[in-house]
C-alpha cells in the first residue's frame, strides 16, 4: 500500500478485535473505540452471573489489545453520528476522528419482544454489567432468605438457547449440591430453577439427538423444563404464560432474543429485520462502500447464527475487503465456514455437533467445550484463571462453587 488507510473500528467484541488484528498486521492506521474500556467474553457470561468466576477473569482492556501494534490506537467512547459524506464519525464526548474506511462492529442488545412487563422485571445477560447485576442479586436474595427476611429464591430463565441452558443447568446444580452447604437454613422446597421455552425442545439450532440429551440432562438437575409456553406477561414476582399459568419468580432472566440498539437508527444507514444493517455480500453498506459491518449487526443477505465464530470470520473478512479496496482490488463475498456448535449443561454433560454432522455429548464434548472457549480468550493470565475456575468449581470442595463476591 502506497499511503496506509485510517480505518476507524467501533466495537471491540469478537468482530471488532478480529478486523483491528488483521489491519494492524497489514500496516493499517486503525483507531478502535469501544464504550468501554475492555472487550468481553460473553460465551462465559454465565459463569460471572453464578459467581464462578470474576469480572476480570472474562474482559480484557483494549488498550491492552491496541499496544501490541504501534500503528493501533484504543479509545474508549460510543459513536453518536457517522457523517458519509465527510468520511468522519462525531463521539459522545464531543470529539470526532476522519476515517478511509469504516468498520461497524457494536453488536446487539437485549429485545424485550414486547412483551409486557418484561424489561421492568427481567434482569438480561448480555454484558459484564448485567452478569454482575445479576450475581448480586442472586446474592443479596439467598442471604435474606437464609435470614428469613424473605421466603424463597425461585429462579426462572426464559429462553432454552445457549444461554438459557447453560444458565439453568449451572443454577441446578449449586440449589442441588453447594446450597445445602453454604446457606443450610435454606429448605429445598423455597429454591427451584424453571427453564420457559416457547418450542417443544432446548437447544433449537441441534439435532433431535442432542436435544433430547441436554434436555434429560437439565431433568436429572432438577430443572422443570416448561417447553412450549409462551410468556405472556413478566411480573415482579411471577412469570405468566399465555395459558395463564403464573410460575413463581423471585428472579426472572431474560435469555430470548436480542436486536440492534436505538442509536443504530441515528446512523442513517438502512436498516432490516431487527434493526440491523443491511450489507451487500461482501459485507459493506451498498450506499456507502467505505463502511463495513461485522458480527451481529450485520443484517441481510448475510443472516448467520450470534456465535463468535461468524463475528470473527466477518472481522477477518472485513479487514481483507479494506486493504482489498485500499490497492485498487475487487471486493468478494463473504462466506462462512461452519466449524460448528457447542453448548454446555454442566459438569461433566455438553452437546457439540460439527458441520459434517458428527455429534458429541457428555464428558469428551464438555472437555472440548472448556478448551476451546479456553482458547479463545484474550491474554495468558485470563486464560490461566479460567481454566482453574473451571476445574475448581466443578471438581473443588462443592462449598466453594460460588467463590466469587463482588
Amino acid at each position: 500500500m502506497e499511503q496506509r488507510p485510517r480505518v476507524v473500528v467501533v466495537g471491540a467484541g469478537f468482530a471488532g478485535l478480529a478486523a483491528t488484528k488483521e489491519l494492524a498486521k497489514a500496516g493499517a492506521l486503525v483507531t478502535l473505540i469501544d464504550r468501554n474500556p475492555y472487550s468481553t467474553f460473553q460465551p462465559l457470561l454465565y459463569q460471572v452471573a453464578t459467581a464462578g468466576m470474576g469480572g476480570a477473569d472474562v474482559s480484557y482492556p483494549i488498550r491492552t489489545f491496541a499496544a501490541k501494534w504501534p500503528n493501533v490506537r484504543a479509545r474508549q467512547a460510543t459513536l453518536s453520528k457517522i457523517r458519509p459524506a465527510e468520511r468522519r464519525v462525531e463521539l459522545d464526548d464531543g470529539s470526532g476522528l476522519e476515517y478511509d474506511y469504516l468498520v461497524l462492529g457494536t453488536g446487539v442488545t437485549t429485545n424485550w419482544l414486547g412483551i409486557d412487563g418484561a424489561r421492568e422485571n427481567s434482569q438480561p445477560i448480555y454484558s459484564l454489567s448485567d452478569a454482575t447485576t445479576l450475581r448480586r442479586r442472586f446474592q443479596h436474595q439467598l442471604e435474606d432468605t437464609a435470614a428469613g427476611r424473605r421466603k424463597s429464591v425461585h429462579v426462572v430463565v426464559v429462553g432454552a438457547g445457549a444461554t438459557g441452558v447453560e444458565m439453568a443447568g449451572t443454577l441446578a446444580e449449586l440449589r442441588r449440591r453447594t446450597l445445602p452447604l453454604t446457606h443450610p437454613e435454606i429448605k429445598p422446597d423455597q429454591t427451584s430453577v424453571t427453564l420457559v421455552e416457547r418450542f417443544d425442545f432446548v437447544l433449537a439450532p441441534y439435532k433431535r439427538r442432542l436435544r433430547d440429551s441436554a434436555a434429560r440432562a437439565l431433568r436429572r438437575r432438577g430443572v422443570r423444563l416448561r417447553l412450549g409456553s409462551t410468556v405472556a406477561s413478566v411480573e415482579p414476582d411471577a412469570v405468566v404464560l399465555a395459558d395463564g399459568t403464573r410460575l413463581p419468580s423471585d428472579v426472572t432472566v431474560w435469555a430470548l432474543g436480542v436486536t440492534a440498539p436505538k442509536q443504530v437508527g441515528d446512523w442513517g444507514l438502512p436498516q432490516g429485520k431487527g434493526g440491523r444493517i443491511s450489507v451487500t455480500e461482501a459485507l459493506n453498506v451498498p450506499e456507502h462502500p467505505e463502511i463495513f459491518v461485522a458480527g451481529d449487526l450485520a443484517g441481510p443477505p448475510n443472516p448467520l447464527p450470534q456465535l463468535a465464530q461468524p463475528a470473527i470470520q466477518m472481522g477477518e473478512h472485513v479487514a481483507a475487503q479494506i486493504l482489498a479496496a485500499a490497492q485498487g482490488r475487487p471486493l468478494t463475498a463473504f462466506s462462512y465456514r461452519d466449524p460448528g456448535i457447542m453448548a454446555t449443561v454442566g459438569k461433566a454433560e455438553a452437546v457439540l455437533q460439527l458441520s459434517n454432522g458428527l455429534t458429541m455429548r457428555g464428558l469428551p464434548a464438555w472437555l472440548v467445550w472448556i478448551f476451546v472457549h479456553v482458547a479463545y480468550l484474550l491474554g495468558g493470565r485470563n486464560r490461566m484463571t479460567v481454566l482453574l475456575n473451571f476445574f475448581w468449581r466443578y471438581f473443588g470442595p462443592r462449598r466453594t462453587a460460588t467463590s466469587v463476591t463482588q
